[in-house]
């Protein structure tokens, strides 16, 4: 399988950058009058990517071998490489997505180690060969590609119109490229840009590509010329600066770089702020190579992303929950949206209703911004969940049904189990937010208590001799044993449902851990639970395990724990540790992020 370091910032994503060629796949951004992303991309099947290095010697056009990778400040993807048949050059790469920049910037630099001057170009090449829009789906977009000359950038422009621009990405250089060449050839826009170099042994240089993203001309060309006016070493500077204050270290070099990388790639794929209207939205993954990527889901953002996005930056915290209170609320537990709020995919779970007031929860104790409650919109918020909730209960019982599992699959029974637990905890966050409104905090208190009460009489039943917590019943007499790493019975007394001494968790815990268990995978390098949505260990259960205390679990994981390149994924297997499901996951990257944040970097971490 290809390997890839996705990079990228709050308006480009760079999810397809292969690991063994440095070549650029595609590039993304997000479009809100497109409800998803745009992606430019190039025809690997072709060997045509997007934009690729190359040395030029003697008129033999060389690609870089043997890449030697690491990321500065566990982010920025760079490379030193090899060049075939000409030992005493070597190439280093390093693609720069700046904070706050409409574009990036891909910086090769040759150096000299041998005894003779070598006399080169170095440069860029690749091939617009499709634009898609993406929404779980990419499909072809429909319009025309054009390049031309520009004096705006004194280069060339790339745009994609149908009838007027819909968006345009430009290049622009420090000095004048001694080889220029762009234009239109088989379905695609073909371009490749270099500068000559002669170096002396010993010396170096480096040549700076920016490009920047626009609406149209005026608009991509000066996004990158002002990264070039700011220049490389400012630009990396700031940005290495940003990361540098949100790292977490913890003497373990394998468990930084771990949590490090996994907390970026939540930070930038599972939001990002729209190229139409600058708007920041969250989504589940701004890469195509998730399944159900550049969509949202209130479970997914506030649930699994939002807390390691919370302590890396609370101001931004805040900023996503108004985007949910604001944006998304209307349709608040729904299964799936669009970034503008609508309906995606219909299908109502309890376990989405619940997020946003775990978030907004969150939010408060670390914070301390308790007034936050009382806002309009968070009002607004907290009483329409509440009658959502008023409207999906039992008629005679406390319990509360839904339409979907935490996986989004179908439901067996409709009480949940491990939903009605978040109803309890919901229930209480809001009572203790509003105490000093006792006409809302004491029924609300009153509430939760019917509810646990209710769970332990209708949720519990007996299997091999022992009381256990049912997976879901329907209150009839019908129930299942099952768990789901999305919404895990695992998780009840991290929720504050019950402790982590009860005898029903600790014999539920025990049971779906047996190795009769059909997915317990007990026994496996990688053991740890999954489900029948993806019948392999699911890297939610091995964050789910963190938060229940099983820290030396984790660290026998570790070493085997590959994944998605290094970044967290749906499944992986259970004997190799490789991605199996559910590649470049990014709110499950802060999910795992925030369980290892609570297990090896603070103590006393927010819920």
């Amino acid at each position: 399988m290809k390997s890839y370091l996705p990079t990228g910032n709050e308006m480009i994503a760079i999810p397809l950058l292969t690991e063994a060629r440095a070549a650029i796949e595609s590039v993304n951004f997000l479009h809100m009058g497109y409800k998803g992303i745009v992606e430019i991309t190039g025809d690997p099947a072709d060997n045509a990517p997007l934009m690729e290095p190359f040395i030029d010697m003697n008129g033999a056009v060389h690609r870089p071998q043997n890449l030697r990778w690491r990321r500065l400040s566990d982010w920025i993807p760079t490379f030193e490489a090899d060049i075939p048949g000409v030992s005493d050059l070597v190439l280093e790469g390093t693609v720069l997505a700046p904070l706050e920049e409409r574009g990036f910037v891909y910086r090769l630099k040759a150096e000299n180690r041998g005894k003779e001057t070598l006399t080169f170009t170095l440069g860029l090449q690749g091939k617009w060969t499709e634009t898609k829009h993406t929404i779980n789906e990419s499909k072809p977009m429909n319009g025309r590609k054009f390049v031309y000359e520009s004096g705006w950038n004194h280069s060339n422009v790339f745009d994609f119109r149908n009838t007027v621009s819909v968006f345009s990405f430009a290049p622009i250089f420090a000095a004048k490229m001694d080889l220029h060449e762009a234009e239109a050839r088989d379905e695609g826009i073909a371009y490749r840009f270099g500068k000559e170099l002669s170096l002396a042994p010993g010396e170096s240089a480096a040549v700076d590509f920016y490009w920047g993203l626009g609406f149209e001309e005026v608009g991509s060309t000066t996004a990158a010329k002002e990264m070039l006016r700011k220049g490389y070493g400012a630009l990396l500077s700031r940005t290495v600066s940003w990361l540098e204050e949100r790292r977490q270290q913890s003497g373990r070099e394998d468990l930084d770089q771990l949590f490090n990388t996994n907390l970026f790639f939540n930070f930038f794929y599972a939001s990002g702020k729209t190229m139409d209207t600058e708007q920041l939205v969250l989504i589940t993954s701004r890469s195509p190579r998730y399944y159900v990527s550049a969509a949202y889901w209130d479970r997914d953002s506030l649930l699994w992303s939002f807390p390691s996005i919370l302590i890396a930056d609370a101001g931004y915290a805040r900023q996503m929950l108004e985007y949910v209170f604001e944006v998304q609320m209307r349709n608040v537990g729904v299964h799936s949206r669009y970034i503008d709020g609508t309906v995606l995919e219909p299908g109502f779970e309890l376990d989405e209703l619940c997020a946003p007031i775990v978030a907004l929860y969150n939010y408060v104790k670390r914070t301390g911004e308790k007034e936050i409650v009382h806002e309009p919109i968070f009002a607004k918020g907290i009483a329409r969940i509440l009658n959502i909730l008023d409207s999906k209960k039992h008629k005679h019982i406390d319990l509360y049904e839904t339409f979907l599992q935490p996986t989004d699959d179908m439901i067996v029974y409709p009480y949940l189990t491990y939903n009605n637990a978040l109803v309890v905890t919901i229930l209480r966050y809001l009572a203790e937010l509003l105490a000093g409104r006792k006409e809302f905090a004491g029924p609300l208190l009153q509430k939760a208590d019917k509810t646990q009460a209710a769970i332990y009489e209708h949720c519990v039943k007996e299997v091999d001799g022992k009381r256990i917590f049912a997976w879901s019943v329907d209150l009839e007499g019908n129930w299942n044993v099952y768990d789901e790493p999305p919404g895990s019975l695992t998780l009840l007394p991290f929720y504050g449902f019950c402790g982590w001494d009860d005898p029903v968790y600790r014999a539920t815990v025990e049971y779906i851990r047996r190795p009769d268990y059909r997915y317990s995978f007990a026994g496996a390098k990688i053991a740890d639970i999954g489900c029948e949505h993806a019948p392999h260990p699911w890297v939610l259960s091995i964050a789910n395990s963190l938060l229940s205390g099983r820290k030396e679990h984790f660290l026998r994981i570790v070493p085997h724990l590959k994944m998605d390149n290094g970044i967290a994924c749906e499944s992986v297997n259970e004997h190799t540790g490789e991605c199996e499901t559910g590649e470049a996951f990014a709110t499950c990257a802060g999910f795992l992020a925030y369980a290892m944040y609570v297990a090896f970097y603070e103590k006393e971490a927010a819920r």
